[in-house]
């Protein structure tokens, strides 16, 4: 069973002066007016939200990643880092130690992206330069021109200066190992790591990214496991297949 977290950065139309990625909704739905949950992009208004700081007070204390993470009602599957003044600063998925044990996810295999940390383990997306986010973070200037973010950064080692850049534009994945599927309609093209027909899914990358016009502006994380959250959508093999279509890959691969 694959189980999604999808991650929009930008949903309203572009206008001059505005920020390339001026929004940060989850959960993707057939009907954008009852998914597509918008999440604060500020400490301030998280707080006002529910959501509490998790792991250190200081940022990146842990080493692990960078920023200060914070939850709401106690789901790691949702958790939003922040840099040093209070700005948004990525994206991170958790899976506690129990969890982990208990659905056999994610294998060694993906340790890391997998980080354990705080007994859990994350995977981590930033949205600004991963080296910044604790040293000098952003101005409220800077947020209001660059809004959600410039670029993501995933974090592929065990430590923040581990990072992949992810093209932000479509023909800059010619040449990658990002493997083209199909685009789907209110998501984007989807684009899968590294995936092939005979591939070992304990080495499947829980990462897909979505294009539009030719733009980066959503991706999301895809876990093969059971996990309880309401943020995960739970496509069918269907669906699964749509998003694969252009690609070798069995729709039944993996699920």
């Amino acid at each position: 069973m694959l189980f999604i977290v999808f991650i929009a950065l930008a949903l309203t139309a572009f206008v001059d002066s505005a920020p390339e990625w001026d929004d940060l909704r989850v959960t993707w739905g057939p009907n954008i007016y009852t998914k597509f949950n918008q999440q604060p992009r500020t400490v301030a208004d998280a707080k006002e939200q529910g959501f509490k700081l998790v792991g250190p007070a200081e940022c990146g204390g842990s080493g692990a990643y960078n920023g200060n993470a914070f939850i709401k009602n106690d789901d790691y599957a949702l958790t939003l880092l922040y840099d040093k003044n209070g700005f948004i600063a990525g994206i991170q998925h958790g899976i506690t130690k129990e969890l982990a044990e208990k659905t056999g996810y994610p294998s060694k295999k993906l340790q890391p992206p997998f980080v354990f940390v705080d007994n859990r383990y994350v995977i981590s997306a930033y949205f600004t330069d991963p080296s910044k986010i604790c040293t000098e973070g952003r101005s409220a200037k800077e947020f209001k021109d660059e809004g959600t973010g410039t670029d993501i950064w995933l974090q592929t080692g065990n430590t923040p200066s581990e990072v992949t850049l992810i093209p932000k534009q479509q023909k800059d994945v010619a040449g990658t190992k990002w493997v083209e599927g199909k685009c789907f309609i209110t998501m984007g093209v989807h684009y899968w790591y590294d995936i092939k027909p005979d591939m070992d899914c304990d080495t499947f990358l829980p990462v897909f990214l979505l294009y539009n016009g030719g733009e980066l502006n959503a991706f999301g994380w895809a876990f093969l496991a059971d996990l309880p959250s309401p943020h995960y959508e739970h496509p069918g093999i269907s669906v699964i297949g749509v998003s694969l279509q252009h690609t070798s890959v069995p729709e039944n691969a993996c699920t």
